[in-house]
């Protein structure tokens, strides 16, 4: 709102100090990190205290972890201080007739209404389980699906190939603009498209279309071509969105690589967005995408700023109202930079957490279907859990002891760190 103001007063010829500053991504980016922190920690408190007076305390079940009852009661649905350090800033900041901020804006409604209804049923209506997965995963689907059929018709959705840049313009142009094209005068040849290709390392150009998947050609192979990706962003968006909330498991476990992973996406947003550098580093010019950076910033900001309050021994948990909106802003920010192919390394963390629980169900039923005995590859899934236990049957016994939860936090957060670098490092492999 403050960025179309200075806008509106700017095509007024009303010149106000300072106003050129929100002409540039980086000020507004680092005006929306710093908003969302402070609103996080010092609106977060009195939002803590809120939630305690309301009694809306987490249920624990007693799993034989260390520690583990000493976290009854603690405040729940912390995912409400998120959800307000991520928007008011976005709001204040942000280009609100962009395609991609508006994508963001409603995913993020969306999904945290999603957590919210389950942690409601949860705590108010005193059912452990909560919404049905089958219900999350319709809904989480619907989100997806509305994703996709943007990505499909939006006109604003594109992206420009075969840019050529004249580098000794370039150089004088601002590269930091409103919109990330400020060097588009010295644009010399492109194509503005509609289509199907996504970044992926280790190839030429980085990049990979989805009708290489489609059997079909001519115009059946078009729509084929179209329906394989929308499937894919669906899968995405769904899969992410549960990853982290697989992931909350620990105290700022969730939280800290989240917010990993949003620095490396609001990088490569601003690169994206920016056609100097997408030329540079020969990935796809998505004219627009620089302003999810600022979104971004926010998503980053509020994290931070919750993890002062999420940090081990945790004085308030995110719930589901927090980790199935952050993996589902997650899943469509990458979707929308055309970088999901690259989420199982960035999130490799979310990635492996989820597979843990699929290779313990599966082998559990296997099991116990062949030898009348469920047996476990893994202590206790999701993973983190495996970490904290000892004594219990299973193909995987290493630790032997268990390990305190925040060394395993302050574990994952490093190999979290790790896997973003690699990520942005794999940029420039060929």
């Amino acid at each position: 709102m403050i960025y179309h103001l200075i806008e509106f007063l700017k095509d007024a010829g009303i010149d106000i100090p300072g106003q050129g500053l929100f002409g540039y991504l980086s000020f507004r980016a680092i005006a929306s990190f710093t908003t969302a922190l402070l609103i996080s920690i010092f609106a977060g408190k009195r939002i803590i205290r809120w939630i305690q007076k309301k009694q809306i305390g987490e249920e624990i079940r007693d799993l034989g972890l260390e520690g583990q009852m000493q976290k009854k009661g603690t405040p729940t649905m912390g995912g409400i201080i998120i959800f307000l350090a991520i928007i008011v800033p976005v709001l204040l900041f942000s280009d609100l007739t962009n395609i991609y901020n508006i994508l963001l804006i409603v995913s993020t409604v969306w999904f945290f209404i999603i957590g919210f209804a389950d942690d409601y049923i949860k705590v108010f209506r005193k059912n452990k389980e909560g919404m049905s997965e089958k219900a999350k995963l319709i809904a989480q689907s619907a989100m997806g699906l509305a994703i996709g059929l943007a990505v499909c018709f939006s006109d604003d959705i594109v992206v420009r190939e075969q840019v050529e840049v004249s580098h000794t313009v370039a150089a004088a142009a601002p590269a930091d603009s409103t919109s990330g094209d400020a060097a588009a005068p010295v644009i010399e040849k492109h194509d503005v498209i509609k289509s199907t290709k996504t970044t992926i390392p280790f190839v030429k150009n980085h990049e990979f279309d989805y009708k290489w998947l489609s059997p079909f050609k001519g115009t059946f192979g078009w729509y084929c071509k179209w329906a394989i990706y929308v499937l894919m962003i669906v899968i995405v968006i769904t899969a992410c969105s549960n990853g982290v909330n697989l992931t909350d498991g620990m105290d700022g476990l969730a939280t800290g690589s989240s917010a990993i992973v949003g620095v490396v996406l609001g990088i490569f947003a601003w690169l994206s967005g920016n056609i100097v550098n997408a030329e540079y580093l020969n990935i796809m010019y998505i004219p627009g995408s620089g302003e999810i950076a600022v979104y971004m910033s926010a998503f980053v900001g509020a994290l931070i700023g919750f993890l002062w309050y999420n940090s081990f021994p945790a004085q308030v948990f995110m719930g589901d109202t927090g980790s199935l909106m952050l993996g589902g802003v997650i899943g469509v920010c990458a979707i929308l930079i055309r970088k999901e192919l690259l989420l199982p390394i960035l999130c490799g963390i979310f990635f492996v957490e989820s597979l843990s629980v699929l290779i313990q169900r599966f082998y559990f039923k296997y099991t116990k279907k062949k030898y009348g005995e469920g047996r476990r590859v893994f202590k206790m899934a999701p993973l983190h859990h495996h970490y904290q236990k000892e004594g219990i049957p299973a193909l995987i016994q290493k630790p032997l002891k268990a390990l305190p939860e925040a060394k395993i936090v302050g574990r994952f957060w490093i190999i979290g760190m790790i896997l973003a670098v690699i990520t942005i490092a794999l940029l420039k492999v060929r």
